[in-house]
């Protein structure tokens, strides 16, 4: 038998911009407990970002976000003996949580330059609606376009 699932915990906002989303940001960038470094990493790219663009920094942060969150996504679905791709809506908090997960991994897979530098890249490339995250959210929107037929499966 399956236990209750956990409440969901208030998150704090960043000491920089007050804002929960860079906090969130943060945590997800952080490796083995190094928040200092991952602070670091984070506004770094900001102050990148607020640079070459002359922009505020927060509003291109999230337009990228924005751009790079998905809709809609398959998720296997077992139904006699077969399993399909059924497409389903992407809860918000979870949306989020995949925006961030794919910007962190384009920014990685990015050629040399320090990690700043490559989110920083990652961040402008998301909020003009290019670069890889962008991709990887139109890959996951066809897929679900296409396995469209077995809508009638959602639970």
């Amino acid at each position: 038998m399956r236990r209750r699932r956990a409440e969901k915990r208030e998150r704090k906002p960043d000491p920089v911009y007050q804002d929960v989303t860079v906090e969130r940001f943060i945590n997800n960038i952080m490796r083995g407990g190094k928040k200092t470094v991952a602070r670091k990493i984070m506004y770094k790219a900001l102050e990148i970002i607020k640079q070459k663009t002359k922009e505020d920094e927060l509003k291109i942060f999230h337009k990228a976000i924005e751009n790079v969150a998905p809709l809609v996504e398959v998720r296997p679905r077992r139904i006699g003996g077969a399993t399909y791709q059924v497409p389903m809506e992407v809860p918000q908090d979870r949306r989020i949580a995949l925006a961030i997960r794919w910007i962190k991994l384009a920014a990685r897979n990015r050629r040399g330059k320090s990690m700043a530098e490559k989110l920083a890249a990652e961040l402008m490339d998301a909020a003009k609606g290019e670069g890889a995250a962008v991709k990887k959210r139109d890959d996951t929107h066809r897929m679900a376009e296409a396995n469209r037929a077995f809508a009638h499966f959602r639970w």
